[in-house]
């Protein structure tokens, strides 16, 4: 676990608002100016009540900050939690690396189909995890990797 996560008063103010609409408590938030988009923590087994019925409380929140609003449910385990960043249902597999220089590194496999959706526009997903990846267990980097299709003649 990294060192304790520090939050600022404007985190701290988007958390409450983030309560007070949803009901859920986030655990953590964070500002991502580059994508115009805040990202919320929130507990295994809160997303439901943080989304809301049909995603109520999201629009509630994007029209209220004015901003890109996302989620993404905690885990300990580091694979898992990254599943839920990018998508359980589309992730074949998480690898952890350990590089050389010490750092840790996550292999992501995911179908080839399926890898535009996972990486997201312009990479936010993809940033998204690199993002809480390091923040939350130190993994450095994360690479997404589709396997190759064989031919078969």
């Amino acid at each position: 676990m990294p060192q304790s996560i520090k939050l600022s008063t404007d985190q701290m103010r988007l958390m409450s608002l983030f309560q007070n609409v949803t009901g859920a408590t986030a655990r953590d938030c964070v500002e991502d100016e580059k994508q115009n988009r805040v990202i919320f923590v929130v507990n295994e087994g809160k997303m439901g009540l943080a989304i809301g019925k049909g995603g109520s409380h999201i629009k509630n929140l994007q029209n209220i900050v004015k901003r890109n609003v996302e989620i993404v449910e905690y885990s300990d385990d580091p694979i898992k939690f990254l599943k839920n960043i990018l998508n359980p249902k589309l992730v074949n597999e998480v690898k952890m690396n350990k590089r050389d220089d010490g750092t840790l590194q996550a292999i992501v496999t995911v179908d080839s189909k399926k890898k535009g959706i996972v990486v997201g526009r312009e990479g936010r997903n993809a940033e998204k995890a690199r993002l809480l990846a390091k923040r939350y267990f130190e993994i450095s980097s994360v690479l997404i990797n589709s396997p190759v299709p064989t031919l078969e003649w």
